[in-house]
C-alpha cells in the first residue's frame, strides 16, 4: 500500500483485510495517530478513544484471521474505524448534545445506528463533535471546543453533524455517522467536500425518531456510503416511524442517465439569495447530467419565507419548551445566540402554535408536488458559500437563523432522500455541495445518481492536509 492508511476507502480497507495485505490494527493505528496529529486544530472529536479502538481492532484482526469477518447486510465493514456522531447513544458514553447545560449521564444501550455498526465489527474510533442542541449549522458550542473546517481552518465546517463533515474530509478513517433534521448531514458535508446522504424518513432506525430526524452516511466516497446504508438500514423495532425491512441492492451503482427527467431548482424562493460561485457550481453539474443524456427542466421555487418561518417558529416553540423545563442555573450555560433563539418561540398561543406546525406540513407538500413530475432533482445544498468559523449560522443572525435551509429542510419534511457530492470550491477554497433529490424511497436510485456525478464531474482537489501550530 502506497497510500497513507488513514485515506483508504472502507471498501479498499475490506479488499486489503481479505487478501492479508493489511490488518485492521495496523490501520487503527494509523487511523489513530493521524487523528491526534489533527485534533489540535480541528476539534472534530469527542470521548475519542484509541484504547477501545484497539481491542476493537485486535478483535476484527483475530477474525480476519480465522476467516470468520463479521457479515450485516449483505457486506463486511469488519476492522473499518468509525466514527459517531454523539447525539447517536453509545453504551457508556454521555451525549452532552454540545450544550454545557446537560447533564453528563453515560448511556444505557447503543442507539439503532451505534448498535448495527457494532455488530458489523466496526472499530469506534469515539465520537464527533455538534453544536448547542445541534440547532446551528455551525461547529459552535458551550461544551465542545469550536470544530474547524480542514479546507481552511478560518472558515466553518458547517453543522450539526460538525464533526463528522470535519473528520471525513480530514481522513480521520473512512466511515462517519451524522444525523439530519433539516440539513445537518448534508450541509457540513457540502461545505468539507464529502458525501452526505440523508436516506428516506425510516430508512435508517433511529431512537428517539422525529418528524423528518434521519441518520445518514458521511464519507468521501459515494460507494462507502452505499456499504454503510447496507449495514444501517437493518431493522430495529426502537423506532416506531421505521420503514418495514428491503431487500436493497445497496452497492448496486451503476445507472444509465438517458431519458431520465431531471429538475434543476437554483431559486429556493425563500431565506438568503444564493451566491453566483454556487449557481456557477450546480449549474455546471447540471450541463453533465445533460450531456450523459437526462433531460434537464428549470424548475420554479415551492417554498416561501412565511413557510420557512412558520417552520422556524415551530422549532422556536417546541425547543423554548425545553430551554424552560431546564433549571435557571443549566439555562444559563447555554451559549447566549441559541437562548436567545429558542426564548423567541415563548408566548405564542394555542393556535399560533399550530399555524406554525401547519407550515411544515405545507412544506411537505408542495415539495412531494413539485417534484412528482421529475426523477430526480438537483439543486445547490445551501444558497452561501463558506462563513467564519466562530459564527453561529451563515448570516450570523437569530432573526434569519434558518435562512440558509431553503433547499435542505423541503426533503427532511417530505421523507425524500437527498444527497450532497462536491461540486466546486468557492473563493477560499471550501468546497460547494450539489443536491441530489429522489422520489420517497429511492435511495438506491439516489446514491446511483451520486456515483454517476462522482464519475462525470472534473477531477477533485487533494483532500486537506491538516498541520498543527
Amino acid at each position: 500500500m502506497t497510500q497513507a492508511l488513514h485515506n483508504l476507502s472502507a471498501t479498499e480497507m475490506v479488499a486489503a483485510y481479505a487478501a492479508g495485505r493489511l490488518s485492521p490494527v495496523e490501520v487503527a493505528q494509523a487511523v489513530l495517530a493521524h487523528i491526534e496529529r489533527c485534533e489540535p486544530v480541528l476539534k472534530a472529536t469527542y470521548a475519542f478513544d484509541p484504547e477501545g479502538a484497539m481491542v476493537m481492532a485486535r478483535e476484527s484482526e483475530a477474525r480476519w484471521r480465522a476467516g470468520e469477518p463479521l457479515r450485516c447486510g449483505g457486506v463486511s465493514i469488519d476492522g473499518v474505524p468509525v466514527t459517531i456522531k454523539e447525539n447517536i447513544a453509545t453504551r457508556g458514553v454521555p451525549m452532552p448534545l454540545g450544550t454545557a447545560a446537560t447533564d453528563l449521564v453515560p448511556a444505557a444501550q447503543d442507539a439503532p445506528p451505534a448498535a448495527r455498526l457494532r455488530e458489523a465489527g466496526a472499530v469506534f474510533l469515539g465520537k464527533t463533535t455538534m453544536p448547542e442542541y445541534g440547532m446551528l449549522s455551525s461547529g459552535l458550542s458551550s461544551f465542545h471546543p469550536l470544530t474547524r473546517n480542514p479546507w481552511n481552518t478560518a472558515m466553518n465546517p458547517g453543522g450539526s453533524s460538525a464533526g463528522a463533515g470535519a473528520g471525513a474530509a480530514a481522513g480521520y478513517g473512512p466511515l462517519h455517522i451524522g444525523t439530519d433534521i433539516g440539513g445537518s448531514v448534508r450541509l457540513p458535508a457540502a461545505w468539507c467536500g464529502v458525501v452526505g446522504f440523508k436516506p428516506s424518513l425510516g430508512r435508517v432506525p433511529i431512537d428517539p425518531p422525529y418528524m423528518g430526524r434521519c441518520a445518514g452516511p458521511m464519507t468521501r466516497t459515494v460507494t462507502d456510503a452505499a456499504l454503510m446504508m447496507a449495514v444501517l438500514s437493518q431493522p430495529d423495532t426502537r423506532d416506531h416511524m421505521s420503514l418495514p425491512p428491503a431487500q436493497i441492492p445497496w452497492l448496486d451503482l451503476q445507472r444509465d442517465l438517458k431519458d431520465l427527467r431531471i429538475g434543476l431548482l437554483l431559486d429556493a424562493g425563500c431565506g438568503m439569495p444564493v451566491d453566483p460561485q454556487v449557481v456557477d457550481a450546480v449549474s455546471a453539474a447540471a450541463r453533465l447530467f445533460e450531456a450523459a443524456g437526462a433531460s434537464v427542466e428549470p424548475m420554479r421555487p415551492w417554498m416561501s419565507d412565511e413557510m420557512l418561518h412558520g417552520m422556524d417558529r415551530f422549532w422556536r416553540i417546541r425547543s423554548g419548551c425545553d430551554v424552560m423545563a431546564l433549571p435557571a442555573d443549566k439555562r444559563s450555560r447555554m451559549l447566549p445566540i441559541v437562548r436567545t433563539w429558542a426564548e423567541g418561540g415563548l408566548g405564542f398561543s394555542g393556535e399560533q402554535a399550530f399555524q406554525a406546525y401547519s407550515a411544515s406540513v405545507k412544506i411537505r407538500a408542495n415539495t412531494v408536488a413539485a417534484t412528482l413530475p421529475f426523477d430526480f432533482v438537483l439543486s445547490p445544498v445551501s444558497p452561501n458559500t463558506s462563513f467564519l468559523a466562530e459564527w453561529a449560522y451563515p448570516t450570523n443572525k437569530v432573526e434569519q437563523a434558518m435562512d440558509h435551509i431553503g433547499f435542505t429542510v423541503p426533503f427532511s419534511m417530505s421523507e425524500q432522500p437527498a444527497i450532497s457530492v462536491g461540486c466546486g470550491y468557492d473563493q477560499n477554497g471550501v468546497p460547494m455541495g450539489l443536491q441530489i433529490a429522489g422520489r420517497r424511497f429511492d435511495d438506491l436510485g439516489v446514491l446511483q445518481m451520486a456515483r454517476a456525478f462522482e464519475q462525470m464531474r472534473p477531477a477533485q482537489r487533494a483532500w486537506p492536509a491538516v498541520v498543527a501550530n
